[in-house]
């Protein structure tokens, strides 16, 4: 997926204030479809992502997240009141959530305050459209200058073969004194 910059983004400070958003980059994926990038989601579109959350039929979203109880029966006010980041991928065409990545505060060991938490979704009919690489590069690099300092994790269910490798493609590594018999911590 190729990303282009919008010209004169406001200058901003992360986190946005909630149900704020700022259109940060266009991006055509390589079938040619066409995706605006955002930083934030307005609450229209928290509606979309509540609704993709408790979609039972995603199996691989229902087996590999906590986004049902996260996004679909809990609420998006006291997950952003967290310090929460989102950084959204919309289809262009149908104005349909295709991507979220997001990013926080939280500790990977408890005296260390500069970790920030990660984490990244597709929803149907876009995964496997190879979108999330660079999109998922695009928002750390974003969110970085932000937060130079900022070292990042991210805890996958053990079996979530996709997820790993965009990690390990993101140049995450396997932190084995974190990781246990359901989970694997990557950090980067």
């Amino acid at each position: 997926m190729k990303i282009i910059f919008q010209n004169n983004v406001p200058e901003f400070s992360l986190p946005l204030p909630i149900w704020s958003s700022i259109h940060l980059a266009d991006a055509i994926g390589r079938d040619g479809e066409e995706f605006s990038v955002f930083v934030g989601l307005e609450k229209k579109y928290v509606e979309q992502l509540k609704q993709l959350s408790l979609d039972e039929s995603d199996v691989d979203l229902q087996k590999y997240t906590g986004d049902k109880e996260r996004f679909g029966l809990g609420s998006f006010e006291d997950w952003y009141r967290k310090n929460r980041t989102p950084f959204a991928l919309f289809h262009k065409q149908s104005d349909a959530l295709a991507a979220l990545v997001w990013f926080g505060p939280s500790p990977l060991f408890s005296d260390e305050n500069y970790w920030q938490t990660a984490a990244w979704r597709s929803y149907r009919p876009f995964r496997g459209k190879g979108i999330m690489r660079n999109f998922t590069q695009f928002a750390m690099e974003i969110y970085r200058s932000k937060f130079p300092d900022a070292k990042f994790w991210i805890a996958l269910k053990r079996g979530n073969k996709g997820s790993a490798q965009l990690a390990a493609d993101l140049d995450f590594e396997v932190l084995e004194e974190a990781s246990d018999d359901f989970k694997v911590v990557m950090v980067r």
